[in-house]
């Protein structure tokens, strides 16, 4: 739902580390707020960069989530069945991750670990930075496993695996300008279900009339959802960036497409405009666009899937169905914009703003008060020497 914006200037006077500099730190708070009473998220990152040796570096991140409001159920709006329901939780999680540079090569292996209520995530990456001609060509490669466990009530705990694997291609066609491509591959598999997402059905309940006959009574029930057991997903992700030295400012666009086999297909832009002003400022206005289709197993209710009698716990074997509006037909726009101040040669403040607003699009969304705007305000400071 959050997550830490990148602050990472390209091919301007950057706040980048270099073997002479040592330590990096920054620490930031960023404010994730949904209109209409919805989600609020309150976030604290603190991360870390150093070299231990020349060839050697290793880097870490610690946050903590604080996470309330209300969310969407699945049940249809103006029913008798609650559409919100209350959530209240903590996040806490922590990252290292230590690379090592052989020649051309950097390689780098990264632990992580997140935990919550209801959830826990233990994650490992390993990846190869490679530096060819001349250093005008990067390529990189790596592998991440994530290894989760689901607390879903009336069960055991439930396990999930996720494997991704990825490739990525950066080529500098001049001094100012920069493409970049990569590709990931990702497989998921076991629990999928989100434990807290269910649909409705209208029932018919036969009960006596009291006269000695019986009459049909509509009774509306939800259901838990039933997602596949597993989910291939492929992401294409492009990247082009031109400095403008005339104007000291960067143009970074990005496009990125992926599909799954659920059957949402996504498409991407981003465009950032990062403006250099003076000697210690840098503005950066941004607009992105989202979009995607309605997984093949989307529906607004349980009477538009064929099946008799619904499991009380789901396994992922058909049919399966989901109300989650975050699998139907919608589109995403956000503007936003980001600002960094140099106090000094050690020190750099940052702060930015975002408006999200999701909507959906076509006949296979959600119901309109299923999808949420929200304002997202972070600040941070950076520290390095």
């Amino acid at each position: 739902m959050t997550r830490p914006l990148a602050w990472a200037p390209l091919l301007l006077p950057t706040m980048g580390l270099s073997a002479a500099e040592h330590f990096r730190y920054d620490s930031s708070y960023q404010l994730y707020d949904e209109s209409a009473g919805r989600i609020t998220v309150e976030s604290w990152y603190f991360r870390g960069q150093m070299f231990l040796t020349e060839d050697t570096a290793f880097r870490f991140q610690i946050l903590s989530d604080a996470i309330s409001g209300a969310s969407p159920t699945g049940a249809l709006p103006g029913g008798v069945q609650p559409f919100l329901v209350e959530l209240d939780d903590l996040r806490s999680g922590i990252l290292g991750a230590l690379a090592q540079q052989f020649g051309d090569h950097r390689v780098e292996l990264e632990l992580s670990r997140s935990e919550e209520q209801d959830y826990l995530s233990n994650g490992i990456s390993l990846s190869d930075r490679w530096e060819l001609n001349q250093k005008n060509t990067t390529v990189t490669l790596g592998v991440n496993y994530l290894d989760d466990d689901v607390k879903v009530r009336g069960l055991p705990d439930q396990s999930k695996r996720s494997y991704d694997f990825f490739a990525g291609l950066s080529q500098l066609l001049d001094k100012n300008t920069v493409l970049t491509g990569n590709l990931t591959v990702g497989y998921s598999e076991g629990y999928l279900n989100d434990p807290y997402k269910a649909i409705q059905r209208t029932d018919i309940v036969t009960v006596p009339d009291g006269l000695g006959g019986f009459i049909d009574v509509p009774v509306v029930n939800l259901y838990r959802e039933n997602r596949p057991k597993n989910r291939l997903r492929g992401v294409l992700q492009l990247g082009g960036r031109r400095f403008f030295e005339k104007y000291q400012a960067a143009l970074d666009a990005t496009f990125r497409l992926s599909q799954d086999s659920y059957g949402v297909f996504s498409q991407s832009a981003q465009l950032e405009w990062r403006q250099a002003i003076g000697a210690k400022l840098e503005v950066t206005p941004y607009f992105r666009y989202y979009r995607q289709s309605a997984a093949d197993f989307f529906y607004t209710s349980l009477e538009q899937v064929p099946i008799t009698t619904p499991q009380a716990f789901p396994d992922g074997s058909g049919p399966n169905y989901s109300a989650d509006y975050r699998l139907s037909s919608m589109h995403t726009v956000s503007l936003g914009v980001k600002a960094q101040l140099r106090l000094s040669e050690a020190v750099a403040l940052s702060a930015a703003y975002e408006h999200y607003d999701m909507s959906g699009a076509g006949s296979r969304s959600a119901p309109a008060a299923a999808y949420p705007t929200a304002n997202i305000w972070t600040f941070g400071v950076v520290v390095e020497f």
